[in-house]
This record gives structure tokens, C-alpha cells and sequence, in this order.
């Protein structure tokens, strides 16, 4: 495993390459390209070598401007608020690491979210700089998150999904659908909606398809087991929501919530709850499951 600088940190760092214009520096270009960034603030973060080139060094303040060149850089959010829930180690070994992710806590960095993730949390627990996140979940979401540990071995773990060699469940809570017959295929055509972080349903060929099953009924609320067949975002809660049943406590389906503050006492009731394949290492079968349960 290499241990170059650029090796350690390249899977916590941004890329950017510089894009087409006259500035005279790469100083000038990220402070122009970045406007919600201070000049000062990018003056700070080249003082600590926290924008870096192509081979992993740090920049100087006088270095040129070359369109396309590949410039490193670590996103930092002052005063990041802490997410006060705690992601558990399923499984660790000099390749896989298996996390089950509490409900609120993003994967990988992102928006107001750097040092509050999965994926940093899980860096400094292990102390391997070389983790990446086979797959996403979102941040509302809770559960099993596979993660590469090993770059020597991580095309091979990657291979699984977009060759659909792993089974992925879920369980959801949401309302009762007594008018449907179960279990149910649903497949539809999935495209970005409005806002941009949202998804919908759309005229056209399938691009998703998930297996529903209801595991329990408790009065207008059911226990649902889903088996996605695709990895769209948010698939699972567009599908509910389509059928007429979204997810308990979703904030955005079937509307938006706007402005709404993290209530930890309601999280979404959406769980990634157990992952099998064959290990492509060993051939051996693996299987994980969440210790995490959705409450009625």
C-alpha cells in the first residue's frame, strides 16, 4: 500500500481542474471560481497545506495559472455542527469495513458537512486515510455501508454493484396499503426533479425497479421489506411515495419541509438492514446485517 503524501490523501480531498480564463495564479482562479470563499480564507489554507497539485505537494501563493491543471483541495466548514449520534463497526479487515450509520450523519462530505461523516469518523477510528465508500446511502437513511480499505483490492469490491452481484434490504414504515397485493415489483423511469435534490417519477423506460414485501401490520402503519433491484438516489422513497405510502417522518416526499431543523426523536423510517454477496476475494458468501431496528 503506497504512502505518498498524495496517496493518504487524495480520498480526503476535493479535485478541481482549472478551468478555462486569464488569471495570472491558481490563487486568483480558486478565488474567483470559489466566490463564497474569502481570498483570506484561501491565503490560510495554502499556508497549511491544504490545497495541493496533481502529485500530492503543496501549492505555493505564486504558483501559475494552467487551464486544467489538477489542484487538490480540503473543504472546511467553520464551526461544523456536531451530529450527536454514533456509527457503530460491524466488520474490519485489511480490505472490507462493514459500518452500520445512524440516521442524520452523511457518508462523505458535503454541504455544511466535512468532519461530521461517516466516512472521516471512520478515518480517524481506524486510522486508514485509504478508506472509500463502495456505495452511498442518504443521510436520513440508517444502516450498512460497505467501504473499501485496501486500494490494491478495491476494484474488485466495486465490480459488485453496478454488475448487481449483491442483494441489498431495506425495511420501511409507512402507511398501510391495503388496496395493492404484495409482494410487488414497481418499476419506473426516474429523473431529477424540483428542487435539485429532489427526484420524480417520469414518462419513459424504467430505470429503477425495486421488490416490495410487507413484513407486519400495526394499524394504519406497515412494516415493509424492499429489495432494490436498481441503486437510483433516493429510489426507495419516491417508490413508497408513488404507491401512496411515503416513508414516516420523510422530509422531502411528499413535500418539501422547508427550513426544518434535525429531529433526532423523528428520524426517517428507512433502514438499510442486510447485504450479501460472494466475497470476489475468498468466493466465500458474506452476509451483514444492521443491529439498527425502526420503532413503530
Amino acid at each position: 500500500m503506497s504512502s505518498s503524501p498524495f496517496s493518504a490523501a487524495q480520498h480526503q480531498a476535493s479535485t478541481l481542474y482549472l478551468p478555462p480564463g486569464s488569471w495570472a495564479t491558481v490563487l486568483d482562479c480558486l478565488c474567483d471560481h470559489f466566490k463564497a470563499i474569502s481570498r483570506e480564507q484561501w491565503l490560510d489554507r495554502i499556508a497549511r497545506g491544504r490545497v495541493l497539485d496533481g502529485q500530492g505537494q503543496p501549492i505555493s501563493l505564486e504558483l501559475a495559472y494552467r487551464e486544467g491543471l489538477r489542484i487538490h483541495y480540503f473543504r472546511e466548514v467553520p464551526d461544523e455542527k456536531v451530529i450527536p449520534v454514533e456509527e457503530t463497526i460491524l466488520y474490519a479487515d485489511e480490505h472490507l469495513v462493514v459500518a452500520d450509520k445512524p440516521h442524520f450523519l452523511p457518508v462523505t462530505p458535503a454541504g455544511e458537512y466535512v468532519e461530521q461523516t461517516l466516512l472521516r469518523r471512520l478515518i480517524r477510528r481506524l486510522g486508514n486515510p485509504h478508506l472509500v465508500p463502495l456505495h452511498r446511502i442518504d443521510r436520513h437513511t440508517a444502516g450498512l455501508v460497505l467501504f473499501s480499505a485496501n486500494p490494491d483490492s478495491r476494484s474488485a469490491y466495486q465490480a459488485l454493484f453496478p454488475t448487481r452481484k449483491i442483494e441489498k434490504r431495506y425495511e420501511a414504515i409507512a402507511a398501510a396499503l391495503p388496496q395493492l397485493n404484495f409482494p410487488l415489483l414497481h418499476k419506473s423511469r426516474l429523473v431529477d426533479g424540483e428542487p435539485f435534490f429532489r427526484m420524480q417519477e417520469a414518462q419513459g423506460p424504467s430505470n429503477t425497479e425495486t421488490a416490495i414485501e410487507v413484513r407486519e401490520k400495526h394499524g394504519e402503519l406497515w412494516r415493509y421489506a424492499l429489495y432494490p433491484v436498481t441503486g437510483k438516489k433516493h429510489q426507495l422513497r419516491v417508490h413508497m411515495n408513488a404507491l401512496g405510502a411515503a416513508i414516516c417522518n420523510d422530509p422531502f416526499y411528499p413535500e418539501v419541509l422547508k427550513d426544518i431543523e434535525d429531529d433526532y426523536a423523528r428520524p426517517l423510517k428507512l433502514l438499510a438492514q442486510g447485504l450479501r454477496f460472494i466475497d470476489p476475494l475468498s468466493g466465500q458468501e458474506r452476509e451483514f446485517a444492521s443491529r439498527i431496528s425502526l420503532q413503530w
